[in-house]
């Protein structure tokens, strides 16, 4: 048979396949989450999170480490703040002494080298579990925005490289953005999570830090998965405002939002591969209904080609050891 172009050439062989390839997965790609606890020598496993732990800090640290020779240069912190010290005000973000706080430092201190990102929100720290200070049951914004900056200056003091609001308050990049300017914190950036999705995906997160909403839902905050033109607004309003990265969350539902709002902006996209992603690749691996390596590199994959500059996901470690190989 004649055919004047056959596809199938550029495919014939590893060699050419790799030579061709239009997508590259690498470790710095990655931002690990990790899940930090009070305490000495602790471990817990998260339930609905097979193989993902939250660790005491001196148990963490030499994790990090591993990480970082391993080519993954950037980790965002997630704190598990004792039930005794939340209150409707979330103060516990901002204090100097807080286990956020010290775990920056001490991150820093041990390796100075890896980017620090931390979880700006009050959710971990609310005794109502929703990301805002509530007010007659609705999440007031402006007053949860003044939160927001004292926890932000609180991280940028302790050493934090990049602050990442994931409250999706209105205003909050363009204030926060302002008070590090004012306070001389010239040199933090910040990686805003712009497009938000109200999502069942986020369950597992939330059994990590126990920091499930107390009543209602959060869908006056984060964004209807029905949405795809809201979702490139919000990060074109937060690069307006000086984000320095915009995030989309979740990942794999919403790879065309990635692909809309990497098209629209000037910044860096980076995306989250969330906590329910992992805990149905995970699930099925276990069955032995999916061949766990192969889907978790074909999902970063995945989420790389739609535009993604970096993906924050709980695969970090496993991923850069099979990329290392």
């Amino acid at each position: 048979m004649y055919l004047q172009k056959r596809g199938r050439i550029n495919r014939k062989s590893e060699a050419i396949r790799s030579l061709v390839a239009e997508t590259h997965l690498m470790p710095q790609n990655f931002i690990a989450p990790l899940f930090i606890e009070e305490g000495k020598d602790i471990t817990h496993e998260i339930p609905s999170m097979p193989g993902y732990f939250r660790k005491s800090l001196d148990l963490q640290i030499p994790d990090i480490r591993a990480m970082y020779q391993l080519g993954i240069k950037s980790i965002l912190l997630f704190v598990k703040s004792d039930d005794a010290l939340k209150d409707n005000t979330g103060k516990e973000s901002w204090n100097d002494n807080g286990l956020m706080q010290k775990s920056i430092k001490a991150i820093k201190d041990a390796v100075p080298e890896i980017l620090i990102m931390t979880d700006v929100a009050l959710d971990p720290y609310s005794s109502y579990g929703h990301d805002g200070i509530v007010k007659n049951g609705e999440i007031v914004n402006d007053e949860t925005v003044e939160a927001l900056i004292k926890m932000s200056l609180s991280h940028a003091k302790a050493g934090a490289d990049f602050v990442a609001p994931s409250d999706m308050m209105d205003g909050r990049i363009g204030a926060i953005r302002k008070a590090l300017e004012e306070n001389s914190f010239t040199n933090t950036g910040i990686m805003s999570y712009s497009a938000k999705y109200a999502s069942c995906f986020y369950g597992p997160f939330r059994d990590a830090l126990d920091s499930a909403p107390g009543f209602g839902d959060k869908k006056t905050y984060q964004m209807n998965p029905a949405n795809r033109i809201e979702a490139v607004r919000e990060a074109l309003l937060d690069e307006e405002e000086g984000a320095d990265m915009v995030m989309v969350k979740p990942a794999l539902s919403y790879l065309d939002i990635i692909r809309e709002v990497k098209n629209a902006v000037h910044i860096p996209v980076s995306a989250y591969q969330v906590s329910g992603e992992y805990a149905m690749i995970k699930a099925a691996a276990i069955h032995g209904w999916m061949d766990e390596e192969k889907a978790m590199m074909e999902s970063l994959l995945s989420i790389k080609r739609a535009g993604a500059n970096m993906i924050a996901t709980y695969f970090a470690q496993p991923a850069a050891l099979i990329l290392n190989k």
